[in-house]
C-alpha cells in the first residue's frame, strides 16, 4: 500500500515538474497531471530497462519522458481545446 502511494506521489511530482519546466498554458486538472506523471514514469522505466539495460530509468529519464508526453499531448489537443 505504501509503495503504491509513493508511486502516485512520485508521478504527481514528475507531472508537476514537467508542466513547470515547459512554458505555456496547460489547463489540465491535478488528476490529469498525476496520470501524465505516472505514464511518463512507467515509460521512462521501460526505456531505461530495455534501451539502456539497467534496472530502471531513474528520476531524470522519467522526467524527460513525461516532458515528451506533455509536448505530444499539447500538439494533439491544441486544435480540440482544453484537456
Amino acid at each position: 500500500m505504501l509503495t503504491f502511494l509513493g508511486f502516485l506521489l512520485m508521478g504527481l511530482v514528475i507531472g508537476l515538474l514537467a508542466r513547470l519546466l515547459l512554458p505555456g498554458r496547460d489547463p489540465m486538472s491535478l488528476p490529469m497531471t498525476l496520470l501524465l506523471g505516472v505514464v511518463g514514469s512507467i515509460l521512462g522505466g521501460v526505456i531505461g530497462k530495455y534501451v539502456f539495460d539497467n534496472d530502471g530509468g531513474g528520476f531524470l529519464l522519467a522526467l524527460v519522458t513525461t516532458i515528451v508526453l506533455l509536448l505530444i499531448l499539447r500538439k494533439t489537443t491544441s486544435r480540440r481545446g482544453t484537456i
